[in-house]
């Protein structure tokens, strides 16, 4: 017969407590989070896209340069990268809030083997990536 494991109180005291500090402190985080702003540049630093912390676009510089050589689709693709850059930027501040805010051992680390932390991943994946190739939803084009 072999001994019952005790608990480990004190653990489960720091975890409780832990876990307090982090619900009290919900209300900040979500405030500093909604603050977040991401700045992102195009390779030629021509153009300069800042997003709010949902990605949203919020301001767009365009040096006049770009109208030198009129190019339509490298202006749009230089935009999106520029988009694509404040993004990351601030997904990157968001996490940086967050992984302040909850402490290690309450976060999910897929790489543990303990599942796969959706939220990370839902927050991470650009809707470019979500759309697959073909008509457009209205049945026209775009374009």
């Amino acid at each position: 017969m072999r001994p019952v494991d005790r608990p480990d109180w004190s653990r489960l005291h720091s975890m409780m407590d832990d876990i307090k500090r982090t619900v009290g402190s919900l209300d900040e985080t979500q405030r500093q989070i909604a603050q977040v702003t991401g700045t992102g540049w195009s390779s030629d630093k021509l153009i300069r896209a800042v997003v709010g912390p949902r990605g949203q676009l919020v301001d767009l510089e365009i040096d006049p340069r770009v109208f030198r050589n009129p190019d339509s689709r490298g202006l749009a693709d230089a935009i999106l990268a520029a988009v694509d850059a404040a993004i990351t930027d601030a997904n990157a501040k968001s996490s940086t809030i967050v992984d302040r805010a909850v402490p290690p051992q309450l976060r999910r680390d897929a790489s543990q083997g303990n599942g796969h932390d959706r939220l990370s991943e839902i927050v991470n994946t650009r809707d470019a990536d979500l759309r697959t190739p073909g008509p457009a939803a209205d049945g026209g084009t775009h374009g």
